[in-house]
Protein backbone atom coordinates (compact mmCIF):
# COMPACT_ATOMS: atom_id res chain seq x y z
CA UNK A 1 0.00 0.00 0.00
CA UNK A 2 1.34 3.42 -0.89
CA UNK A 3 1.95 6.10 1.70
CA UNK A 4 -0.68 8.30 0.04
CA UNK A 5 -3.38 5.67 0.37
CA UNK A 6 -2.21 4.79 3.86
CA UNK A 7 -2.64 8.41 4.95
CA UNK A 8 -6.36 8.09 4.25
CA UNK A 9 -6.58 5.03 6.48
CA UNK A 10 -7.57 5.31 10.13
CA UNK A 11 -5.50 3.04 12.35
CA UNK A 12 -7.85 3.84 15.24
CA UNK A 13 -10.90 2.63 13.33
CA UNK A 14 -8.95 -0.43 12.25
CA UNK A 15 -8.20 -1.26 15.89
CA UNK A 16 -11.85 -0.80 16.89
CA UNK A 17 -12.98 -3.02 14.03
CA UNK A 18 -10.41 -5.78 14.63
CA UNK A 19 -11.24 -6.00 18.35
CA UNK A 20 -15.04 -5.95 17.93
CA UNK A 21 -16.54 -9.37 18.67
CA UNK A 22 -19.19 -10.72 16.30
CA UNK A 23 -21.23 -13.04 18.49
CA UNK A 24 -23.13 -16.03 17.11
CA UNK A 25 -26.83 -15.26 17.46
CA UNK A 26 -30.12 -17.06 17.82
CA UNK A 27 -33.76 -16.00 17.55
CA UNK A 28 -36.03 -16.07 20.56
CA UNK A 29 -39.03 -18.40 20.20
CA UNK A 30 -42.24 -16.41 19.86
CA UNK A 31 -43.64 -18.19 22.89
CA UNK A 32 -40.91 -16.55 25.00
CA UNK A 33 -41.22 -13.05 23.56
CA UNK A 34 -44.19 -12.21 25.78
CA UNK A 35 -42.02 -12.87 28.85
CA UNK A 36 -39.49 -10.18 28.02
CA UNK A 37 -39.04 -7.35 30.53
CA UNK A 38 -40.94 -4.48 28.88
CA UNK A 39 -38.84 -1.87 30.66
CA UNK A 40 -35.79 -3.27 28.88
CA UNK A 41 -37.49 -4.29 25.63
CA UNK A 42 -40.34 -1.82 25.05
CA UNK A 43 -40.50 -2.29 21.29
CA UNK A 44 -42.71 -4.78 19.55
CA UNK A 45 -40.64 -6.85 17.16
CA UNK A 46 -41.36 -9.63 14.75
CA UNK A 47 -38.08 -11.29 15.71
CA UNK A 48 -35.84 -10.93 18.73
CA UNK A 49 -32.21 -11.79 18.14
CA UNK A 50 -29.96 -12.61 21.07
CA UNK A 51 -26.69 -14.25 22.03
CA UNK A 52 -25.54 -16.26 25.01
CA UNK A 53 -22.67 -15.05 27.16
CA UNK A 54 -20.80 -18.30 26.49
CA UNK A 55 -20.82 -17.47 22.77
CA UNK A 56 -19.53 -13.98 23.56
CA UNK A 57 -16.57 -15.35 25.51
CA UNK A 58 -15.83 -17.74 22.66
CA UNK A 59 -15.05 -14.72 20.48
CA UNK A 60 -12.13 -13.96 22.80
CA UNK A 61 -10.77 -17.52 22.87
CA UNK A 62 -8.27 -17.22 20.02
CA UNK A 63 -7.46 -13.61 20.89
CA UNK A 64 -6.65 -14.66 24.46
CA UNK A 65 -4.28 -17.36 23.21
CA UNK A 66 -2.55 -15.63 20.29
CA UNK A 67 -3.60 -12.00 20.37
CA UNK A 68 -5.83 -10.01 18.02
CA UNK A 69 -3.98 -8.84 14.92
CA UNK A 70 -4.45 -5.18 13.93
CA UNK A 71 -2.97 -3.94 10.61
CA UNK A 72 -1.12 -0.67 11.16
CA UNK A 73 -0.17 1.76 8.41
CA UNK A 74 2.86 3.96 9.13
CA UNK A 75 3.67 7.37 7.65
CA UNK A 76 6.62 5.78 5.86
CA UNK A 77 4.21 3.70 3.80
CA UNK A 78 5.12 0.50 5.66
CA UNK A 79 2.46 -1.88 6.93
CA UNK A 80 2.74 -4.13 9.96
CA UNK A 81 0.41 -6.16 12.16
CA UNK A 82 0.36 -5.39 15.89
CA UNK A 83 -1.05 -8.07 18.21
CA UNK A 84 -3.01 -7.30 21.38
CA UNK A 85 -4.08 -9.65 24.16
CA UNK A 86 -7.45 -8.98 25.86
CA UNK A 87 -7.84 -8.97 29.63
CA UNK A 88 -11.09 -8.64 31.56
CA UNK A 89 -10.89 -5.24 33.23
CA UNK A 90 -14.41 -4.87 34.62
CA UNK A 91 -17.76 -6.64 34.47
CA UNK A 92 -21.23 -5.95 35.85
CA UNK A 93 -24.13 -8.27 35.09
CA UNK A 94 -27.65 -7.16 36.03
CA UNK A 95 -30.32 -9.79 35.35
CA UNK A 96 -34.06 -10.23 35.80
CA UNK A 97 -34.02 -12.87 38.48
CA UNK A 98 -32.56 -12.48 41.97
CA UNK A 99 -29.15 -13.98 42.46
CA UNK A 100 -27.44 -15.53 45.45
CA UNK A 101 -27.54 -13.34 48.57
CA UNK A 102 -23.77 -12.80 48.35
CA UNK A 103 -23.27 -9.76 46.14
CA UNK A 104 -19.64 -9.32 47.17
CA UNK A 105 -17.33 -8.01 44.51
CA UNK A 106 -14.87 -10.51 43.08
CA UNK A 107 -11.34 -9.22 42.70
CA UNK A 108 -7.75 -10.40 42.68
CA UNK A 109 -6.80 -7.65 45.07
CA UNK A 110 -4.63 -9.01 47.87
CA UNK A 111 -5.48 -6.27 50.31
CA UNK A 112 -8.96 -7.70 50.70
CA UNK A 113 -10.57 -4.53 49.42
CA UNK A 114 -14.24 -4.91 48.73
CA UNK A 115 -16.79 -2.41 47.60
CA UNK A 116 -20.47 -2.06 48.31
CA UNK A 117 -22.03 -3.78 45.34
CA UNK A 118 -25.17 -1.66 45.52
CA UNK A 119 -23.89 0.46 42.64
CA UNK A 120 -27.34 0.72 41.14
CA UNK A 121 -27.55 4.47 41.86
CA UNK A 122 -27.49 6.65 38.77
CA UNK A 123 -26.49 10.27 38.47
CA UNK A 124 -29.02 12.76 37.18
CA UNK A 125 -26.84 14.03 34.35
CA UNK A 126 -25.42 12.16 31.37
CA UNK A 127 -23.37 13.10 28.34
CA UNK A 128 -24.55 10.00 26.55
CA UNK A 129 -28.24 10.40 25.76
CA UNK A 130 -28.39 7.18 23.75
CA UNK A 131 -27.11 5.11 26.64
CA UNK A 132 -29.00 6.86 29.42
CA UNK A 133 -32.39 6.98 27.68
CA UNK A 134 -33.28 3.55 29.11
CA UNK A 135 -33.23 5.03 32.60
CA UNK A 136 -34.99 8.38 32.16
CA UNK A 137 -36.83 9.42 35.29
CA UNK A 138 -34.91 7.12 37.62
CA UNK A 139 -32.59 9.57 39.32
CA UNK A 140 -33.19 12.14 42.00
CA UNK A 141 -31.52 15.51 41.98
CA UNK A 142 -29.98 15.27 45.43
CA UNK A 143 -28.46 11.85 44.76
CA UNK A 144 -30.64 10.19 47.39
CA UNK A 145 -33.54 7.87 46.69
CA UNK A 146 -36.91 7.41 48.32
CA UNK A 147 -38.05 3.84 48.84
CA UNK A 148 -40.47 3.97 45.92
CA UNK A 149 -37.74 5.33 43.67
CA UNK A 150 -35.42 2.54 44.76
CA UNK A 151 -38.03 -0.02 43.77
CA UNK A 152 -38.40 1.64 40.37
CA UNK A 153 -34.64 1.71 39.99
CA UNK A 154 -34.32 -1.98 40.78
CA UNK A 155 -37.02 -2.72 38.22
CA UNK A 156 -35.03 -0.92 35.58
CA UNK A 157 -31.55 -2.05 36.55
CA UNK A 158 -32.43 -5.58 37.57
CA UNK A 159 -30.60 -7.62 40.17
CA UNK A 160 -26.82 -7.46 40.40
CA UNK A 161 -25.77 -11.01 39.57
CA UNK A 162 -22.01 -10.63 39.27
CA UNK A 163 -19.39 -7.93 39.19
CA UNK A 164 -15.63 -7.97 38.85
CA UNK A 165 -13.02 -5.20 38.84
CA UNK A 166 -9.41 -6.04 38.04
CA UNK A 167 -6.78 -4.34 40.19
CA UNK A 168 -3.68 -6.43 39.49
CA UNK A 169 -0.77 -5.05 37.50
CA UNK A 170 -0.79 -6.02 33.81
CA UNK A 171 1.91 -8.63 34.39
CA UNK A 172 -0.17 -10.27 37.11
CA UNK A 173 -3.25 -10.80 34.96
CA UNK A 174 -4.47 -13.80 33.05
CA UNK A 175 -6.08 -13.51 29.59
CA UNK A 176 -9.81 -12.86 29.39
CA UNK A 177 -10.89 -16.43 28.65
CA UNK A 178 -8.96 -17.79 31.63
CA UNK A 179 -10.45 -15.16 33.93
CA UNK A 180 -14.01 -15.85 32.74
CA UNK A 181 -13.52 -19.60 33.20
CA UNK A 182 -12.48 -18.97 36.79
CA UNK A 183 -15.36 -16.61 37.53
CA UNK A 184 -17.85 -19.05 36.00
CA UNK A 185 -17.04 -21.52 38.77
CA UNK A 186 -18.74 -19.10 41.18
CA UNK A 187 -21.18 -17.56 38.71
CA UNK A 188 -22.38 -20.28 36.31
CA UNK A 189 -24.75 -17.78 34.71
CA UNK A 190 -21.70 -16.31 32.96
CA UNK A 191 -22.01 -19.27 30.63
CA UNK A 192 -25.79 -19.63 30.42
CA UNK A 193 -27.33 -16.15 30.58
CA UNK A 194 -28.62 -14.62 27.35
CA UNK A 195 -28.42 -11.02 26.21
CA UNK A 196 -32.24 -10.77 26.46
CA UNK A 197 -31.98 -11.71 30.15
CA UNK A 198 -29.69 -8.76 30.92
CA UNK A 199 -30.66 -5.22 31.82
CA UNK A 200 -29.28 -2.20 29.91
CA UNK A 201 -26.93 -1.58 32.84
CA UNK A 202 -24.90 -4.74 32.09
CA UNK A 203 -21.47 -3.98 30.67
CA UNK A 204 -17.87 -5.05 30.48
CA UNK A 205 -14.52 -3.39 29.89
CA UNK A 206 -11.63 -5.12 28.13
CA UNK A 207 -8.01 -4.02 28.50
CA UNK A 208 -5.86 -4.60 25.41
CA UNK A 209 -2.09 -4.81 25.86
CA UNK A 210 0.36 -5.00 22.92
CA UNK A 211 2.59 -8.08 22.80
CA UNK A 212 4.46 -8.05 19.48
CA UNK A 213 4.24 -6.95 15.88
CA UNK A 214 5.07 -8.55 12.54
CA UNK A 215 7.51 -7.93 10.96
CA UNK A 216 9.64 -7.66 14.06
CA UNK A 217 13.08 -6.21 14.38
CA UNK A 218 12.62 -2.67 15.62
CA UNK A 219 10.90 -0.89 18.47
CA UNK A 220 8.18 1.59 17.60
CA UNK A 221 7.16 3.67 20.62
CA UNK A 222 3.84 4.61 19.02
CA UNK A 223 2.82 0.95 19.23
CA UNK A 224 3.16 0.71 23.02
CA UNK A 225 -0.31 2.20 23.41
CA UNK A 226 -2.77 0.22 25.56
CA UNK A 227 -6.53 0.40 25.05
CA UNK A 228 -9.57 0.02 27.30
CA UNK A 229 -12.79 -0.78 25.42
CA UNK A 230 -16.30 -0.65 26.89
CA UNK A 231 -19.14 -2.86 25.64
CA UNK A 232 -22.82 -3.15 26.52
CA UNK A 233 -24.13 -6.70 26.92
CA UNK A 234 -27.91 -6.32 26.79
CA UNK A 235 -30.11 -6.86 23.75
CA UNK A 236 -31.69 -3.50 24.60
CA UNK A 237 -28.96 -1.78 22.62
CA UNK A 238 -29.10 -3.92 19.48
CA UNK A 239 -31.45 -1.43 17.82
CA UNK A 240 -28.90 1.37 18.08
CA UNK A 241 -26.93 2.54 15.05
CA UNK A 242 -23.27 1.79 15.60
CA UNK A 243 -20.91 4.43 14.28
CA UNK A 244 -18.15 1.94 13.72
CA UNK A 245 -17.03 2.93 10.26
CA UNK A 246 -13.77 1.79 8.73
CA UNK A 247 -12.42 3.85 5.84
CA UNK A 248 -15.74 5.68 5.58
CA UNK A 249 -17.98 2.61 5.41
CA UNK A 250 -20.33 1.70 8.23
CA UNK A 251 -19.92 -1.65 9.86
CA UNK A 252 -22.59 -3.61 8.05
CA UNK A 253 -23.70 -7.06 9.08
CA UNK A 254 -23.84 -9.87 6.61
CA UNK A 255 -26.15 -12.80 7.14
CA UNK A 256 -24.47 -15.26 9.48
CA UNK A 257 -21.98 -12.69 10.81
CA UNK A 258 -23.53 -12.65 14.26
CA UNK A 259 -24.22 -9.66 16.51
CA UNK A 260 -21.40 -7.07 16.65
CA UNK A 261 -20.53 -5.47 19.99
CA UNK A 262 -18.40 -2.47 19.00
CA UNK A 263 -17.03 -0.34 21.85
CA UNK A 264 -19.29 2.46 23.05
CA UNK A 265 -16.42 3.91 25.10
CA UNK A 266 -12.64 3.92 25.01
CA UNK A 267 -9.65 5.02 27.06
CA UNK A 268 -5.98 4.89 26.08
CA UNK A 269 -2.64 4.75 27.88
CA UNK A 270 0.84 5.63 26.60
CA UNK A 271 -0.47 7.13 23.39
CA UNK A 272 2.54 8.71 21.69
CA UNK A 273 3.19 10.01 18.20
CA UNK A 274 0.46 10.17 15.58
CA UNK A 275 -0.03 6.54 14.56
CA UNK A 276 -3.52 6.51 16.09
CA UNK A 277 -4.60 10.02 15.08
CA UNK A 278 -3.20 10.29 11.57
CA UNK A 279 -6.34 9.48 9.61
CA UNK A 280 -9.32 11.36 8.26
CA UNK A 281 -8.29 14.97 8.86
CA UNK A 282 -8.50 15.12 12.65
CA UNK A 283 -11.59 12.95 13.02
CA UNK A 284 -9.60 10.38 14.99
CA UNK A 285 -8.90 12.93 17.72
CA UNK A 286 -12.58 13.82 17.87
CA UNK A 287 -13.52 10.16 18.01
CA UNK A 288 -11.07 9.48 20.84
CA UNK A 289 -12.42 12.43 22.85
CA UNK A 290 -16.02 11.35 22.24
CA UNK A 291 -15.44 7.72 23.21
CA UNK A 292 -13.55 8.78 26.35
CA UNK A 293 -16.37 11.14 27.33
CA UNK A 294 -19.02 8.45 26.90
CA UNK A 295 -17.01 5.95 28.99
CA UNK A 296 -16.62 8.54 31.74
CA UNK A 297 -20.33 9.34 31.62
CA UNK A 298 -21.28 5.65 31.80
CA UNK A 299 -19.17 5.07 34.91
CA UNK A 300 -20.62 8.17 36.56
CA UNK A 301 -24.16 7.01 35.83
CA UNK A 302 -23.51 3.77 37.66
CA UNK A 303 -21.31 5.50 40.26
CA UNK A 304 -18.58 3.00 39.58
CA UNK A 305 -14.91 3.50 40.40
CA UNK A 306 -13.16 1.64 37.62
CA UNK A 307 -9.53 1.13 38.55
CA UNK A 308 -8.16 0.74 35.03
CA UNK A 309 -10.06 3.77 33.75
CA UNK A 310 -8.68 5.90 36.56
CA UNK A 311 -5.17 4.64 35.86
CA UNK A 312 -5.40 5.12 32.10
CA UNK A 313 -6.71 8.66 32.47
CA UNK A 314 -4.30 9.65 35.24
CA UNK A 315 -6.83 9.80 38.07
CA UNK A 316 -5.21 8.77 41.33
CA UNK A 317 -7.08 8.00 44.54
CA UNK A 318 -5.09 8.14 47.71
Amino acid sequence: MSAEKGSMHSNLECFLHCTTPFVASQFLPKSEMRNLNRLWHPWEREKVEYFTLSDLWSCYDEWSAYGAGVPIFLDSGETLVQYYVPYLSALQIFASTPSTPNFREDSDSRDGETRDSCSESLSDESESDKLSSRWDGCSSEDGGFEQETLWQLNDRLGNLYCQYFERSTPYGRVPLMDKISGLAQRYPGLMSLRSVDLSPASWMAVAWYPIYHIPMGRTIKDLSTCFLTYHTLSSSFQDMDHEDDVEGARLKRKEGDGIPLPPFGLATYKMQGNVWISGKGGQDQERLASLLSVADSWLKQLRVQHHDFNYFTGIRHG
